[in-house]
């Protein structure tokens, strides 16, 4: 196969819901537990997309205010049709974030970190806009091993087409691994941090309610699919399903071309704070494979700047 290049834009939000919103929804209950935030608290969402996390910090933490910063119009319309009027949405960067110095409480990003080009700076803006004893929380997919209807896709396209390996999340997003994560919050000065991590199981019925989400051609897998001819497309089929099978308990075949994916999981390493804003942040040793946490505690601040 031709090397080919994929784009990391996210551009529209139905798309994203049938590959990976559905799932994502089901990590932010999990997030919000875990950071088990008192009320009353002023919220921002870093890359708030099609308002999920947003809609359930809303639901479940009963904020004095939430808002959101999210860099495409077309996952803002998706988020104001969900929100309506319920958080503050402005169009923005992580990098360049349009509210005030120690404006907000808490600053969180779900499944964001690994696409902004400069991470030090998002983490500099965060801090800038959270006020004094906040909170600095992330998550992000464990693209490299447990993000399995991704990880499924990618080994079978790297088996047919050897340049597909830098195309790959797993290999391009170093930063989503517990140590790189720690690395990062420790590099920003925000301390002390925490690692866990959330999995959810991810079935499909079919193999067709797996692949078909892949046909959206929006963020890289679902573009690597669209850029396949059919004959090339046909063989990567069979070798999703193939590397489907070989991980034990993982599919079950009850006569072609029915395939159900049955057990897949998902994993997000997660960061965020311990003993902040009297919270009480659980532990769990048996399941961390990975995450990271972070405040911003006491430290000091200027004017546009977090110093270190």
């Amino acid at each position: 196969m031709n090397q080919r290049q994929v784009s990391d834009a996210w551009e529209r939000g139905d798309p994203y819901e049938q590959y990976v919103g559905r799932w994502s929804r089901q990590i932010t209950p999990l997030f919000l537990n875990w950071l088990s935030v008192p009320a009353g608290r002023r919220w921002l969402d870093i890359g708030c997309g099609t308002g999920a996390l947003c809609a359930a910090i809303l639901d479940a933490c009963s904020p004095s205010s939430v808002a959101g910063v999210e860099p495409s119009e077309g996952f803002l319309e998706s988020a104001r049709r969900q929100l309506a009027s319920r958080a503050t949405l402005h169009r923005g960067s992580a990098t360049a974030i349009p509210l005030g110095n120690a404006s907000v409480d808490l600053v969180v990003s779900g499944l964001v970190l690994n696409f902004i080009p400069d991470q030090p700076a998002a983490l500099a803006e965060m801090a800038r806009v959270t006020g004094k004893g906040g909170i600095i929380g992330a998550y992000v997919w464990d693209y490299a091993g447990k993000m399995e209807l991704m990880r499924f896709f990618w080994d079978a396209a790297v088996k047919l087409d050897a340049s597909a390996t830098q195309l790959d999340e797993g290999v391009r997003f170093p930063l989503c691994r517990p140590e790189a994560l720690t690395e990062l919050f420790t590099g920003a000065k925000l301390e002390p941090i925490e690692v866990t991590a959330i999995d959810i199981p991810t079935p499909f019925p079919s193999f067709e309610d797996y692949w078909l989400p892949f046909l959206g051609g929006q963020g890289p897998a679902p573009a690597y699919a669209m850029s396949l001819d059919e004959s090339a497309t046909l063989a990567f089929i069979g070798a999703v399903i193939v590397i489907a099978a070989l991980l034990s308990g993982l599919i079950e075949r009850s006569g072609l071309p029915q395939v159900i994916i049955k057990n897949s999981h998902n994993v997000c390493y997660i960061a965020a704070p311990e003993g902040v804003l009297d919270i009480d942040t659980p532990k769990n040793q048996e399941q961390s494979r990975a995450s990271n946490a972070a405040r911003t505690g006491d430290l000091p601040r200027k004017a546009g700047t977090h110093t270190q």
